[in-house]
């Protein structure tokens, strides 16, 4: 899946910037690739793959010698582990709730790294996107939790995660951000101009 262009990026920091004109909390977006390199995944994979494979050769043509047996194993292995380091076959070889556990954890460290638990009032939002995990998380500090129930962000990341899974990423990043400003500017309104984070989208 491609990450946002230039062009697409800029709607996405615009966007913040006209929910920031109406609330005092602070938002900040991040899209990343992928949550996860997952280097292991192929290894172990091929490894099972290359000791089982030789054995149906040896099941199906004959008695295979010892060398035959090391090489097809070695041939296998490196075969195999080149084809699932192809990012598309990775992912579908990772339980979905391990992909998901290393997209929130990635989550939690960028709300970390992007300050959000540093402004005035305890006012950060974060909206994760990780593409390859198909994952969403909106992460808020303690100023917006004591005002907001966690139910009502659900409904906007389970909204938000089909239009990943379609490849909508920057209409649901738009509507997002919309909704979220609408809320808000409800139950956080504005008291006073600050932007104390960058509006631009964090692209890892």
């Amino acid at each position: 899946m491609a990450l946002l262009s230039n062009d697409e990026q800029r709607q996405v920091a615009e966007a913040v910037s006209r929910v920031e004109l109406k609330t005092d909390a602070e938002l900040v977006t991040v899209l990343a690739a992928r949550s996860d390199d997952y280097a292991y995944v192929p290894l172990i994979w091929a490894g099972l793959v290359a000791l089982l494979v030789p054995g149906l050769f040896s099941y199906v043509s004959g008695w295979l010698s010892a060398n035959q047996l090391l090489l097809s194993q070695f041939a296998t292995f490196i075969i195999a582990a080149l084809v699932m380091r192809l990012p598309p076959i990775t992912t579908q070889l990772i339980p979905e709730s391990v992909r998901h556990w290393r997209a929130s954890n990635l989550a939690r460290r960028q709300f970390l790294e992007q300050n959000l638990h540093r402004t005035v009032g305890g006012t950060g939002v974060l909206i994760f996107v990780s593409e390859a995990e198909r994952y969403v998380e909106i992460l808020v500090d303690r100023g917006i939790s004591s005002r907001l129930d966690d139910d009502v962000w659900k409904v906007l990341i389970d909204v938000f995660t089909q239009q990943v899974k379609d490849g909508e990423t920057l209409k649901g990043f738009l509507g997002c951000i919309e909704a979220c400003g609408e809320l808000l500017a409800t139950h956080v309104p504005v008291t006073q101009t600050r932007n104390e984070l960058p509006n631009r989208l964090v692209v890892l």
